[in-house]
Order: C-alpha cells, then structure tokens, then sequence
C-alpha cells in the first residue's frame, strides 16, 4: 500500500427536501452569489424557484449565467469568469450535473486567475485558490460534487483536458435523490456508466497490498450493478436512487484511490472522442473501457480474474485464469448493453475518420494511463477495437 493523504472537505447534505438548506450554507461565504446551471430543467421540475426562495430568505443578492451543454466550453467558463469578477462574487453555486460543477469549478479558478483559464488546463498555469463553490446535485454520474477537478472542452481545437486542485472541492453538496426522479433512461444510464468506470480507473491498479480498497470498489460496483435495473424500470424508487446517489458520490471522492495509483487511460482516450463528437461521457466510456480490458487484461490476468469473480460472480477458474478473466469483461459488455448503453464505437455512427488524430492528440503530452502505458499506437489499437 502506497503512502497517502486523505482529506475531503466537502460537507455532505444527503437526503429528501435538503435543497431547502442551500440559503443557510451558501451564506455563509457571503451575500454575492453566481447561480450556474445549464437549460430550462431545473425550472421546469420546479428546483429553481425552491433554490431562489431558500436564498433570497437568507438575503443573498443573486447573479445568474445559464446555458451549460455537456462537456462544458471554455468560451461560457471565460464569460464567467468575467462577471465573478465584474460582480465582486463571494460564492458560486452549480446547480446540475458534472458539467455543470465542472464549469463553475473552472469559474472558480479563473475568478481568482489574471491569465486565462485554459493555462490550467493545458499546463501553463497553476491553480493556487479558488472561490467557494457549492452544488446542488441533479445527476449522479460524475462525482463532481466533492471532487478536486474539472474537465472542460476548448472549442478552438475541439480539446477536452482536466484539471484540479484541493480548493476547487465544493464547500458543500447538497444530495437529495428525489431530484434524480425526472432523469432519462439514457441520462441514469450514462451516470452508472460514469460512476462505474470511476471506480474501476481506481481498481485497475499494479500496486498489490491493497485488500480494503479492493473490497470498497467492488462492493460499491455491485451495489450500483444491483439497484441499476430497479431506477430504469421504477424511477421514482427512492430507495434505489439514494443508494446510486452515494455511490457515484463514493466512487470519486478519493477514498477509493487511497493506498494505490489507479490508471485513467480510458478516460483519456473517452476524452478525445467526446471532444471530438460531443457524445455523452457514459456512453464514451461503456465503449472504451472494455476495448482497453481487451487490450491490456494479460498484464494482470489474475487482478482481471478477481474483478470477474468478485464483482461479477463468474466462477473462478484457477486451471484458466484467463477464460475467467475474459468472462468477466464479457459480463461488464453485457451488463452495459442492458442498461442500453453502446458498446461499439459504429452504435454512435461514429467511424475510423478521426482514430488517428484523436490517438495523436491523446499522447501529445505523453504515455496514458499507469496500469500499463499507452503509447499512440496502443491508443489506436484500443480504438480500433473499439469499432
């Protein structure tokens, strides 16, 4: 087990009606207040007017700046940052999904930045404090809510990077399942995706000695793959919503991560396809992460053949490691294909146009990935499994 430090300071808010406390935890970072979400959702389902009253009770002056896609631009993270700045903001409040906290997290950053934002993210520039920043989740998917980063898209180039710092975790979260009622069969099914691959970034890992850690990921795996079904079939099941709400909270707050280095090679190279095509970041993964299992599972057959039998209940079969490992990714394809997420790159129409320029521009800064390196011609190779 690997030497670490733990801390997250987020202060989690779990439960029905907690929207009602946004007033009384937003106040207390100030009265200036920049209200981030993205379309008409938030209105329409009534959570905007609830949010506004509990902050006007507690006298806040608010500022709005709507209009968050998923995977967030660049150019409506500059515009943000401006008025923090025009407006003296003292807190920014991201009501939403990932996109929407990852962009408030880049406002963050950029309101406390004389250069410009996207320095964080291609390497110019270092982040050294961020505004407050609390949420109001409505998709569990990301793990935004109390995680240290942000991924944004650059229009100029179609780029989509990360970053992150400590400051840039919420102050708070506010976590009320009730508010996931309203969401898509495919919405739900890209966050399960989403939290799922989280986890297995962490999982997929060469450190050895790291029994506790193995145990919570597969345990929250299975938790998410057992109440998966029951929220697609029966929305409102408030039961199974909470228990998919913590877990993607769990699954990326770094709890996870402690003691081992996961890898994050799928997520970099999801990264270039959605920048590319502007699909959905769930369902960018449920096609790479198995393509990668494909590609690299015999660097660690027998940490491939424990994620087959502990998560998924494959039989292990110590004469053939390798069947059961193998099994194993079959069942992640299948379970996938069951919430109706695609597995195939040509299932989103998506062809071989661009695998060459998204595995060139995925290495530009180097090798992906830590649980085995990959190169440009390893990321083509995932690609082109991935067809």
């Amino acid at each position: 087990m690997k030497n670490f430090v733990f801390q997250n300071s987020t202060k989690i808010i779990f439960g029905q009606d907690t929207e009602q406390q946004v007033g009384q935890e937003a106040a207390l970072y100030g009265k200036r207040l920049l209200l981030h979400y993205g379309g008409g959702s938030i209105k329409k389902s009534g959570l905007y007017d609830r949010v506004i009253q509990s902050l006007k009770a507690k006298g806040m002056e608010i500022f709005e700046l709507s209009g968050v896609m998923p995977n967030p631009r660049v150019s409506l993270v500059r515009e943000g940052i401006s008025l923090c700045k025009e407006k003296n903001i003292d807190i920014i409040l991201a009501v939403g999904g990932g996109s929407v906290i990852d962009s408030a997290k880049a406002i963050a950053a950029g309101a406390k930045y004389d250069g410009d934002v996207w320095d964080f993210f291609d390497g110019k520039g270092q982040i050294t404090d961020c505004l407050p920043l609390g949420v109001v989740l409505t998709i569990p998917a990301a793990g935004s809510e109390s995680s240290s980063g942000s991924v944004i898209t650059n229009e100029d180039g179609w780029y989509k990077k990360s970053t992150g710092h400590p400051s840039m975790r919420p102050k708070f979260a506010i976590l009320n399942p009730v508010l996931s009622y309203t969401l898509s069969a495919y919405q739900t099914a890209c966050g399960i995706t989403d939290m799922m691959a989280h986890i297995m970034e962490r999982y997929f890992t060469n450190e050895k000695n790291v029994e506790l850690t193995d145990r919570l990921c597969e345990a929250t795996l299975r938790t998410i793959i057992n109440n998966a079904h029951t929220v697609l079939d029966d929305p409102e099941n408030y039961e199974a919503r909470a228990e998919i709400m913590w877990s993607g909270t769990i699954a990326h707050n770094d709890l996870l991560s402690t003691g081992r280095i996961g890898d994050w090679g799928s997520h970099d190279i999801e990264h270039e396809i959605s920048g590319i095509y502007d699909i959905a970041h769930g369902a960018g993964l449920a096609i790479v992460f198995p393509a990668w299992m494909k590609y690299v599972y015999k660097h660690d057959i027998n940490r491939f053949a424990q994620f087959a039998h502990r998560v998924w209940d494959v039989e292990m079969n110590l004469n053939n490691l390798e069947k059961t490992a193998l099994m194993g990714i079959e069942k992640l394809e299948a379970f996938f294909q069951s919430i109706n997420m695609p597995i195939r790159l040509q299932e989103i129409k998506i062809d071989d146009t661009h695998l060459e320029e998204m595995a060139r521009k995925g290495t530009e800064s180097g090798p992906l990935g830590n649980f085995v390196k990959l190169h440009k011609e390893d990321v083509l190779h995932i690609l082109k499994l991935a067809l």
